[in-house]
Formats: structure tokens, C-alpha cells, sequence
């Protein structure tokens, strides 16, 4: 699965990340990926890939990181900045996007979906939506 994440410089897009993990049990610390690139973290038998791609610059960048590997079955990858590898990034089930809102301390989040598997994530979390 592919989740997009887009939104300006700290409208909360790893703070976002962070929250789905902690409700998948992780403990530990979950760092923003803005000079790592990418976080890996286990969440029960499949592998969760955070990425950043705000440095990149060009489709070099993702040709020489080797990322396209990360995309597999098994594999939930969040990929903050997704319009700088548009590209690369394969079609993605989920598209987020977090915008600030006038006059507001929160944030406006879109959600859109692309795919069956992105249907059942948006279904369910309108079924259970989470206590803000």
C-alpha cells in the first residue's frame, strides 16, 4: 500500500505518520525522515517504510537511492513530498493532504482513494474515526 502525504512545511505530516504508528503499537521514537530519507518500522508481519523526499531534486535522486525496491506486497509505505518523485512513486492507494486553515489552530486534512485496498482504510476509519 501507498499513502501519499502532502502539506506545507509543518502542517504536521510526521506528526501524522506518528500518530498511525502509535496505534499500531509502535513505542519508540518515530523521527521525521528528512535526512535519513527513509524510517523502517515493524508493525506486525508487515513492513512499514516512512519516506521524505523534500531534498530530492530530480528523478536521479530516486534512481540512485534504489527506493523502488521499499514497494512491494508486503510493504505499507508513507512517502511525505510525493510531487517531488511523481515520476518514480507508483499510483497510490491513498492520497493525504494537510493544509492550515485561516483562523484555526488545527488542520484541514483531505483524504482521497484510488484503489480497493484505499477504500477499505478510508471505510474504516469512517466507521471508527479517531478521538481528536
Amino acid at each position: 500500500m501507498l499513502v501519499t502525504l502532502a502539506g506545507d512545511l509543518g502542517t504536521g505530516k510526521t506528526t501524522l505518520v506518528r500518530g498511525l504508528l502509535r496505534a499500531r503499537g509502535v513505542r519508540g521514537p518515530v523521527r521525521s525522515p528528512t535526512y535519513t530519507l527513509v524510517e523502517h518500522y515493524p508493525v506486525s508481519s508487515l513492513y512499514f517504510y516512512h519516506f521524505d523526499f523534500y531534498r530530492f531534486v530530480s528523478d536521479d535522486d530516486w534512481d540512485s537511492a534504489g527506493f523502488s525496491e521499499y514497494f512491494r506486497d508486503d510493504a505499507v509505505c508513507v512517502a511525505e513530498w510525493p510531487e517531488r518523485v511523481a515520476g518514480r512513486l507508483p499510483a497510490p492507494d491513498l492520497a493525504l493532504s494537510l493544509a492550515y486553515v485561516p483562523g484555526r489552530t488545527g488542520r484541514a486534512l483531505r483524504i482521497e482513494s484510488f484503489t480497493a485496498a484505499g477504500d477499505r482504510c478510508v471505510n474504516a476509519l469512517a466507521a471508527h474515526p479517531p478521538a481528536c
